[in-house]
């Protein structure tokens, strides 16, 4: 059974909108291994349509590295009802019952299907217990506005599995449902 994983860049309060505008300051090779290792156990992605759309800008031109080639080949599974178009290599719309496909999509055999930001997707997902792990970055910054990573309303339980200085003031925190 596959597991959803939802990895996220977010400042230490709690946004996670345009991280490409403040995170780069500070990658480093830890956070370059984690990175690599998670797409290493991952077969797929789930993304809501505004980050598919920026990957899918971005990722096709960086083709001819490891990371980039994985990424670009991979299934993808788009959350949205506007876009009728998917020029991006393995890409396909789910149905009108998100959680429904999403649920089917863990039922299929494999290694794990992560979801890139995506807040919306994330938080629609919530309420429905699909999320098998969150795995947040978190910078030491305060953004002060922007939208943050979980919304109000949605409520969950969840347990550390695991906590990691990451260097340059980046702390890695794993999160599963309790």
């Amino acid at each position: 059974m596959a597991r959803i994983v939802v990895t996220e860049f977010v400042a230490l309060d709690g946004i996670g909108e345009e991280p490409g505008q403040w995170s780069l300051d500070y990658w480093n090779d830890d956070i370059a291994k984690f990175k690599e290792a998670e797409l290493g156990a991952s077969d797929a992605l789930l993304l809501g349509r505004k980050t598919y759309e920026g990957f899918a800008a971005a990722w096709p031109q960086r083709a001819g590295d490891p990371f980039a080639d994985k990424f670009n080949s991979m299934p993808k599974y788009v959350a949205t009802t506007t876009l009728d178009r998917f020029d991006w290599q393995n890409s396909r719309r789910l149905g009108a019952d998100v959680p429904g496909e999403v649920a089917r999509l863990k039922r299929q055999a494999g290694q794990d299907i992560v979801i890139h930001g995506s807040m919306t997707l994330v938080n629609s997902l919530l309420p429905h217990g699909l999320i098998d792990e969150f795995r947040l970055l978190v910078y030491p910054l305060l953004l002060g506005s922007g939208r943050r990573v979980f919304q109000d309303g949605n409520a969950a339980k969840l347990r550390l599995a695991e906590s990691r200085d990451m260097g340059s003031g980046v702390v890695l925190l794993r999160y599963q449902p309790a």
